[in-house]
């Protein structure tokens, strides 16, 4: 089943990296919120061809509007057809395809395509997780100042961090942990469920620590398919994490 998923996002990142830096249609949906016809012609692409792969799972994406139905499924595949458009829309690397299937609320197959990097990831539950076939182990740091973290700014609390090159893809900055490139991806807003379901699973089996901002564990298939931020690191400085970011998430959510 994974090696099949892998090959659906394959083909769909074949498709975006056909039409990376052309002309092609782009509009916002919200504003800030950037989306391009190559959103819309790939999530329909996978949508078709994964719904063949696995009938009895459900469906949410990005780029199709959002349906209970998914709520009495088992299955779900949950999928960002271009996470990180602003960057494909500008002509930069930073961003990917993003496929997961979710089982009961837990992700079990994670894909993550980014073609422009020429990078596959892949990721299977108690399987472990690699790119472009080299397994992936997350870093081994305990010392939570110093931690390396892709950003393009740090607040004056968060000085003894040290910036490290940022995709615009949150998907591409997790499995950055996962591939020991960072120690620590943290957010403290609102987030979908697409933008991360595969990357955490990425990230998770290559050994990183990973929960919302307030370092619960996430869970997908919710009716309101968000969590409030997402905090992936190494295992050594999670805690450390959590504790750093516990009172400003939790003013936010005030």
């Amino acid at each position: 089943m994974a090696d099949a998923v892998a090959g659906i996002a394959q083909e769909a990142g074949a498709m975006a990296l056909d039409r990376f830096d052309t002309d092609f249609q782009r509009w916002e949906k919200t504003p800030g919120s950037p989306v391009c016809e190559l959103d819309i012609a790939i999530d329909r692409m996978l949508k078709a061809r994964l719904s063949t792969l696995l009938p009895e799972a459900g469906w949410l994406s990005e780029e199709t509007a959002d349906n209970a139905d998914r709520l009495a499924h088992d299955l779900l595949w949950v999928v960002d057809p271009i996470d990180g458009t602003r960057d494909y829309i500008r002509a930069r690397p930073g961003w990917c395809v993003s496929v997961a299937l979710v089982d009961r609320g837990r992700p079990v197959i994670g894909i993550l395509e980014a073609p422009s990097r020429d990078e596959r990831w892949h990721a299977v539950a108690g399987q472990g997780a690699t790119r472009n076939g080299v397994r992936l182990q997350t870093g081994t740091r305990t010392d939570f100042p110093g931690s390396r973290t892709p950003t393009d700014a740090l607040p004056k609390a968060d000085r003894d961090l040290v910036m490290v090159h940022k995709p615009n893809s949150i998907a591409l900055r997790i499995a950055m942990v996962a591939a020991d490139e960072a120690d620590l991806v943290a957010t403290l807003r609102w987030g979908n469920e697409w933008d991360i379901a595969a990357a955490v699973l990425v990230a998770s089996e290559a050994g990183a620590a990973v929960s919302d901002a307030l370092g619960a564990p996430l869970v997908f298939n919710k009716p309101r398919p968000q969590a409030f931020g997402v905090l992936t690191s190494a295992p050594g400085i999670h805690a450390a994490a959590v504790e750093r970011l516990a009172d400003r998430a939790r003013t936010l959510l005030m």
